[in-house]
Formats: structure tokens, sequence, C-alpha cells
């Protein structure tokens, strides 16, 4: 880890921004924190995400809208590292009238950001990108190199997006470098994403709720993981302009997913099964093959070792 150097984190006070602002402060970086605190889940949760952030001096919070990057001043300048993680986030939220928002967060946001980033030539961006622009290919496992077909408009706003990365590198040489997360999890969880909503429900001894049948899987990825990747990213001299898959190596069923919960609760599980929501793939499974060759980047949390952490976290 090359030590020091300024890195700014858009979407700081979330899930996996607030993890990897930790980790970079850690690592003896200063970090400049961007946060517009959408109102797309309790703004409390993010402020508690950053509550130790805030008292680390090389820490500097930013609350502001990255579509108004050119407004937010000197502090901002001289940044090496640019590690893109503000969304507006969910499928199932993207539908309709909500899409405004998805197109303002996900792809103005991201070309304003990649506008500025061409004139502040930083060492890298790293963009946030994300297994959604796959959709429903029925090829499995997912590579890189298979045409992107989002199921949902919130794909197709994270692939507009890595499609703008990809422009501004072969255009303008900006060091771009998209990586597409599969379902993220562990302590800090989005409230409305599944292992959050399914912990809380069990020690509330409350019914858990599964759309679909429960045979749908998923390629699970701990975020330190997604941390890792976002760090090796960064360094790795291959990786300009260039795309990668970052999964756990944990594909399982919702099911199966349950079975695990059920071992860490000690206890039975109330479920009720719903029809499938729009926009939902039926299976993701990550080919993390060109990862692993450029980037040296393999997972190294198991499922049940990730939900063991998460699952005590909610103590």
């Amino acid at each position: 880890m090359q030590q020091n150097k300024k890195c700014l984190v858009t979407g700081a006070a979330g899930f996996i921004g607030s993890h990897l602002a930790r980790r970079l402060l850690r690592e003896g970086c200063p970090v400049i924190g961007i946060d517009s605190f959408t109102d797309y889940y309790d703004r409390a949760i993010k402020e508690k995400n950053i509550n130790d952030l805030k008292h680390n001096p090389l820490f500097r919070l930013i609350t502001g809208d990255i579509v108004d990057i050119e407004n937010m001043g000197a502090e901002c300048e001289g940044v090496q590292w640019i590690f893109h993680q503000a969304a507006q986030a969910g499928v199932r939220a993207s539908w309709g009238d909500e899409f405004t928002h998805y197109i303002h967060h996900n792809v103005l946001g991201t070309q304003r950001l990649l506008e500025w980033a061409r004139r502040s030539k930083p060492e890298r961006f790293i963009y946030a990108s994300s297994s959604s622009v796959y959709g429903d290919t029925g090829k499995l496992p997912m590579h890189e190199d298979d045409l992107p077909a989002p199921h949902s408009p919130y794909g197709v706003t994270k692939l507009a997006a890595e499609h703008l990365c990809n422009l501004y590198h072969r255009n303008f040489n900006l060091p771009t470098v998209s990586l597409r997360y599969f379902t993220v999890y562990g302590p800090g969880q989005r409230p409305d994403m599944a292992f959050h909503r399914f912990i809380r429900a069990i020690n509330d001894n409350e019914e858990l709720t599964i759309y679909g049948t429960g045979e749908q899987t998923r390629d699970f990825t701990f975020v330190d993981d997604i941390v890792a990747a976002n760090l090796a990213a960064a360094q790795a001299e291959k990786a300009e302009g260039r795309v990668y898959n970052i999964g756990g190596g944990s594909r399982i069923s919702v099911n199966g997913v349950l079975n695990i919960l059920r071992g860490l609760a000690g206890q039975d599980i109330k479920v009720r099964y719903e029809p499938v929501q729009a926009g939902d793939p039926p299976h993701t499974y990550a080919d993390t093959s060109r990862a692993a060759r450029e980037l040296g980047f393999s997972p190294q949390s198991s499922l049940e070792d990730g939900l063991g952490i998460m699952f005590n976290s909610f103590k």
C-alpha cells in the first residue's frame, strides 16, 4: 500500500464508502469524503457510519451533491486517488418517476465528476459499478466480455456511467477503472438489503419476506473484500481502462443463506415467500479470473465467516 495518497471518496457516509474511507485512513491516507445524504434511507444511519471518521484529523467531510463538484472548493484539489462510490442505489426502487433520481446521481453525477477529474488529473479513478449491468444473461459465470443487458433501470444507469468512464479514458487518457460489485454485505449494510432485513427480522422474532422461491442464487461478497479490490485497482499497473468483476466466490441460494442464519441464530426462522420483484435476475455468479490475474485480487472471506461477523454486529 502506497502511503499518504490524498484520496477522494464519494458516497463516503454510505455502506461501502465508509468502510473504504476507514481503511484508507488506517493506511495513513488523507481522505476527502463527499456525501449528499439523500433520503433513500434514514440519514441517522449514514451519520453513524462516519461518527468515528469525523474525529480523525486526516478526514474531511463535504456535504454536497457531486453534480456540483466544481463548487466544492480547494480542499478537493490535488487528490491522487478518486474512489467513486456514490450512487442512487436500489434495483426495485428504480422504476417509474424515481428514475429521475437515478439519472441525476448515477449518470449526470458521474459525468460531472469525470469532467472535474479530467482537469485535476488524478493518478487513478475507481468507479463502483455493479453486477446489475449483466441482467438475466442465462450464462454463468458472468465474464467481463459478456454483452451487458441490464434487467432494471438501476442497471441501465450503472452501465451508462461505466461507459462514460471508458470514454474519458479513451479520449482524455483519464486512468479509470470500473469494478463490478457482486451483492455486497457486511456490518453497516443498507437497511433495504436482504441480509440486513433478514437479521433484523430474526432478532425481532418477526417473519422474513423472500421474493421468489428462494432458489435464486447470488455471488455474495464481503465488504472487506470490496475494499481490498479498490486498493488493488488503485495500484495495479495494468488496471487503467479496464473493467473487473469483484465477487466473493460464495454463490449460494437464498434458501441456503437462511440455513446458515438458522445455525447462527440457533433457532428456526419464520419465512413468507412473495412473488419475484421486477428487475431481480434469477442468478449471479462472477468470473473473477481477470481480477486475480491483473489485480492480484482474491476474496478472503467465506460467506459463513462474513455472515457471522455481520450477525454479531447487530448485537
